[in-house]
């Protein structure tokens, strides 16, 4: 058995309850047994826990690759059914009611998409450089993903793509990794500066500029592509000529047609770009020139994508916490305020901190939801940059230890499964810790093993309980 996994676990939870105790402290009811409120709650929860956790620890290991597939689908049907079973919680449609307590099955689902790509992975006949393994394993991750976007649970869909990073780690050619990135970029580069008012930058930009600038980074990344990957020289430079002809003839057009504009020239540029290497791929009979063309039509496709896209799949509160953190909006008293009030809090903390229960911020309820998704600002408020150094330097050991555990496993189904809560885990940290700093977007993503929330605490025990039961039998599972 893991003990130094195992003691890492309870050290975390155990600085997650006294965080959430700090959160929830109330000079006039300080009863640390008051289970009428979260911090009391919350013992019960860490109590049911080391129950599962203990019962884990017990079942033979080859059984959860056994049962991988069934349990899947079990959660397939129970995050469908919570679509229409499900209580309204702050518009997410997430939540199950079981009588006094209230569970997410989104939060199990990790563990069992988790379970399932595992023993898909570890099946000795696939390889992800085969298209069709590769789209049945995205179709694992998706799946759910999808179901919970349908639930109104963006920020726990968006945890299911950290799975990519262990498709890269199990074979996935990186230029999909990287496809993926691009398309971020491109997203953010349309939202950012279509439109863009002049007074923003303090001169004259283009009409949709944004779409300009994914214009010319397509154009440049496609050149070193060809650069790289076919090294031909009358390829890259006919590539070459036809952009830059197409777009600089479409700007001297454009001062003399005021119906013209330049995003056209951009757009045509693209086209013909992408017909020419499809050409050039049948007659030099490579499929690298029509990828090249594919990823050249992937950027057009989530330039005139990404405006209908954030106006009509994200929801409203959504959509303006994406716009605060690009700078589009500022609303420091309605959807900026949890940002804003969680950055004083950290800010607040100093070198050494205020001490324990004496955060100004957080005991008046300054920041809102600081038990659960902003409860990294108690501990920076509280401990300053001495205490939250240590504590990230104690959720880091636990996710290189799962590096290292993962790397001695014998078989390759618990191997896989170590990577994939590593990128769970390592997703929940980044884009929490993001969240509170003003980094990343306010998505809803909890901090494992530290916010409050009985889901969150058993999904999260699941996930890693499990791999130490399968790292407890690595001498007697081969595969």
């Amino acid at each position: 058995m893991d003990w130094w996994t195992i003691g890492l676990y309870l050290v975390l939870v155990f600085i997650g309850w006294c965080t959430i105790y700090a959160a929830c402290y109330d000079y006039d009811n300080a009863d640390i047994l008051n289970f009428s409120v979260n911090h009391g709650k919350q013992i019960i929860w860490i109590a049911t826990a080391l129950v599962l956790a203990f019962i884990i620890l017990n079942i033979d290991s080859k059984f959860y690759s056994n049962i991988s597939l069934i349990f899947y689908g079990i959660m397939i049907v129970a995050l469908i059914a919570t679509i229409f079973l499900s209580t309204d919680v702050k518009g997410s449609h997430s939540w199950i009611k079981l009588g006094p307590i209230s569970l997410q099955p989104a939060e199990f689902a990790k563990y069992a998409t988790c379970l399932c790509l595992s023993a898909f992975l570890s099946k000795p006949q696939i390889d992800l450089r085969r298209n069709k393994d590769l789209m049945l394993a995205i179709g694992i991750i998706m799946l759910p993903a999808v179901i919970i976007i349908a639930q109104s649970e963006t920020g726990s869909a968006l945890v299911f793509f950290s799975f990519f990073l262990l498709l890269f780690r199990e074979g996935m050619n990186g230029i999909i990794l990287l496809l993926g990135v691009f398309a971020i970029v491109f997203f953010v580069l349309v939202l950012r500066y279509n439109n863009l008012p002049d007074a923003v930058i303090g001169v004259d930009v283009p009409e949709l500029f944004g779409f300009i600038l994914v214009f010319v980074i397509a154009i440049i990344t496609s050149f070193i592509f060809l650069k790289i990957y076919t090294k031909d020289k009358v390829c890259m430079f006919t590539f070459l000529g036809i952009n830059v002809g197409i777009y600089s003839i479409g700007i001297t057009l454009a001062n003399f047609f005021p119906i013209i504009k330049t995003w056209h020239a951009a757009a045509l540029s693209i086209g013909v770009s992408i017909v020419f290497l499809l050409i050039w791929s049948i007659v030099m009979n490579r499929r690298t020139y029509m990828l090249i063309a594919s990823f050249l039509l992937l950027s057009i496709a989530i330039s005139c994508s990404a405006n209908y896209a954030f106006n009509n799949v994200l929801a409203p509160h959504q959509q303006i916490r994406i716009k605060i953190v690009l700078g589009l909006e500022d609303d420091p008293q309605g959807a900026g305020y949890n940002v804003r009030q969680s950055q004083i809090a950290i800010g607040s903390g100093g070198f050494a901190g205020k001490g324990y229960l004496n955060g100004t911020q957080t005991k008046l309820n300054y920041v809102p939801e600081q038990h659960t998704d902003f409860i990294f600002c108690t501990i920076a408020e509280e401990w300053g940059f001495v205490g939250s150094t240590l504590f990230i330097i104690i959720y880091a050991t636990l996710m290189i230890r799962l590096i290292y555990l993962a790397e001695r496993q014998r078989s390759a189904f618990s191997r896989i499964y170590g990577y994939g809560i590593l990128c769970i885990f390592l997703f929940h940290f980044f884009i929490n810790l993001g969240m509170v700093t003003g980094i990343t977007p306010v998505i809803g993503i909890p901090l494992p093993l530290i916010s409050y929330g009985g889901s969150s605490l058993w999904g999260f025990t699941l996930l890693l309980f499990t791999f130490i039961r399968l790292d407890a039998n690595r001498m007697e599972v081969l595969r």
